[in-house]
């Protein structure tokens, strides 16, 4: 029997409908990943499932029961469907420890020292108990965020729910998140989780649901839907996750940031760490070495334009760069302890000058 069934849901606002017929069945132990460009509802359709959003038509069962229906104790019902969201939403008045406790013992009546006991157990979990006394204003966002999760958890949630988790963090703090969730994913928590981290919902997930056209576009296992889409729409999607675009308009830009994405698109589409090293290399000395300091000097100008795209069908990425100006070639007129990295980290690399440069360089 299933945990939870969702059959015609339908959610309309004014002028925009994101739901308009979604049909899933939620088993237990079930981890599932649901993503999808922006807009298409998939915040929506977490936010249906506890009624913090109302849906328009349709039914949703949990546990055999129409939580749809009029009759139905919402509130009885979240306590079995924990919520973690985007923005943390801690209570800043309270400190940590209280923060996981509060609802415990409000809402189960759970006696104050067994909470602070459980609370600090969990607490221990996410690697926080240390700052148990601390405020929310105290931590950083990775912090708040797997407090946020202990105390979705304190209430022994029979689901979590999990609303873009790492969105508001700094790239340096979603690891220590999405690690926090791995291991309740490794401990049979089901959850169904939106995100944008594909390589973690590739890892973590046991099912997918790509969200387009008003509902689940295409469902299946994670190699199903990564490796072999059935469906336009998931195909291009995924396809476009495998590239990445860069722009560089200003010689003194924020390069660390640059290198950062280029980092996180090579664990998301899942680069080996070798390709992924001598690509970052071969970015960093062509753009930061060269390119940029010939801007700098007037030999050519920006903008700048970076284009990445990993085949791993080939097993190689291939970078191509475009930059205005006048003719300036990297590899032979760029600085020769750097092109002599390039060179060796490359398989191919082709300069050309149109009305533009443009040089296209395949590491394997």
């Amino acid at each position: 029997m299933s945990l939870i069934t969702i059959e015609h849901l339908r959610k309309e606002y004014q002028g925009v409908t994101p739901l308009e017929d979604v049909n899933a069945s939620i088993n237990k132990g079930d981890v599932i990943a649901i993503i999808g460009p922006s807009g298409t509802g998939k915040s929506t359709l977490l936010r249906c499932l506890n009624q913090l959003e109302m849906p328009t038509a349709g039914t949703v069962t949990v546990n055999g029961q129409v939580i749809t229906d009029p009759s139905c104790d919402i509130t009885l019902v979240r306590r079995e469907m924990g919520m973690v969201f985007q923005s943390f939403n801690l209570f800043q008045n309270l400190n940590i420890i209280d923060n996981v406790c509060v609802a415990p013992i409000q809402l189960l009546k759970m006696d104050k020292e067994e909470a602070r006991a459980k609370g600090m157990a969990l607490l221990e979990r996410v690697g926080l108990a240390d700052k148990a006394q601390s405020f929310p204003e105290e931590l950083s966002g990775g912090q708040q965020q797997r407090v946020a999760i202990a105390r979705a958890v304190a209430m022994d949630p029979q689901i979590l729910l999990l609303d873009e988790p790492t969105s508001a963090l700094d790239p340096t703090m979603v690891g220590e998140v999405l690690s926090v969730i791995r291991g309740l994913a490794n401990e049979g928590m089901t959850m169904m989780i939106v995100t944008h981290e594909m390589h973690f919902a590739r890892n973590v997930s046991n099912r997918v649901f790509y969200m387009d056209e008003g509902g689940i576009y295409e469902e299946g296992t994670p190699e199903q839907i990564f490796e072999r889409p059935q469906r336009e729409k998931t195909r291009a999607f995924i396809q476009r996750l495998k590239t990445l675009d860069l722009l560089v308009e200003d010689i003194h830009g924020d390069y660390v940031s640059m290198l950062s994405k280029l980092g996180k698109y090579g664990a998301n589409v899942l680069i080996p760490a070798g390709i992924q090293h001598r690509m970052m290399l071969a970015c960093e000395e062509l753009v930061i070495q060269t390119i940029l300091p010939a801007a700098r000097r007037g030999d050519t100008a920006l903008p700048l334009t970076v284009h990445i795209e990993y085949s791993e069908a080939q097993g190689s990425v291939q970078m191509s760069f475009a930059w205005e100006g006048k003719s300036f070639d990297p590899l032979t007129a760029g600085e020769e302890l750097s092109m002599v990295l390039v060179s060796n980290m490359a398989s191919s690399a082709e300069y050309r000058y149109t009305d533009r440069n443009e040089l296209e360089v395949t590491i394997n």
